[in-house]
């Protein structure tokens, strides 16, 4: 079964929109494993606005699953993840001032860098990922860097289902295809939901994990957070 990692960004979004600790980002990571996730994923970025390093350096010794930090391996992203150790790291390369990820890795253009920076983190024995877009020549140096997994950023897919959801997933498909030809665990992520995720599963080969933030944490309103969980990890069977 493909694991269902649950990002909790957006929790932290509406505890820092009002100070304080409401809600607490620590308790809803736990609800989220008590109630079947079998990952917690965190994207701390320089400015805080959302998960706080601080955060990361709290969840990591309460959770019982998976731990999944993402983000731009700046200096102080990548002094973190190693001083953390989470189960895994994915690295994704968003500007700063990003309102969120959009786009995947030049995994030719940033060879270099990301060989020492995927070197690093595998020395220190985490499981290294890299978001690309869902391109057979970004999915091959990717694999050429030494990573143990790529994330497939699958909101171009999201984008294209309701008006030809084939046509939409092709890429990724092959893509998939193709890092697991080249040893790669493959990840998704990015706009995932309960309408078009259980398709994306059916149709992507050896799919290892998801990572879904907003639109779990957004049905959560209405259906509860227990449920909404439930619901997503049906969508993964």
């Amino acid at each position: 079964m493909t694991q269902l990692s649950v990002n909790i960004n957006k929790v932290a979004t509406l505890r820092n929109a009002r100070g304080g600790n409401v809600p607490d980002v620590l308790k809803v990571a736990l609800d989220c494993e008590r109630f079947g996730a079998q990952g917690i994923t965190v994207h701390p970025r320089p400015d805080e606005r959302h998960i706080r390093y601080a955060d990361v350096y709290a969840l990591r010794p309460v959770l019982h699953t998976e731990f999944n930090i993402e983000g731009n391996p700046i200096d102080k992203f990548v002094e973190l993840v190693l001083q953390v150790k989470p189960a895994q790291v994915t690295l994704v390369p968003d500007a700063h001032d990003a309102i969120t990820s959009n786009a995947g890795w030049n995994t030719r253009a940033h060879y270099d860098f990301l060989c020492d920076v995927v070197g690093r983190f595998r020395s220190a024995g985490i499981r290294t990922s890299i978001f690309v877009d869902a391109d057979v020549e970004m999915v091959e140096w990717a694999a050429r860097t030494g990573a143990d997994r790529i994330e497939l950023y699958t909101e171009p897919y999201a984008a294209g289902y309701t008006a030809d959801r084939e046509a939409a997933v092709a890429p990724f498909v092959v893509a998939a295809a193709r890092a697991h030809e080249l040893g790669l665990g493959v990840n998704a992520g990015h706009d995932l939901s309960l309408e078009n995720l259980a398709y994306f599963h059916a149709c992507v080969p050896g799919l290892a994990e998801v990572s879904i933030g907003h639109a779990i944490i957004s049905d959560a309103l209405y259906m509860g957070l227990e449920e909404t969980i439930r619901r997503y990890k049906e969508c993964l069977k």
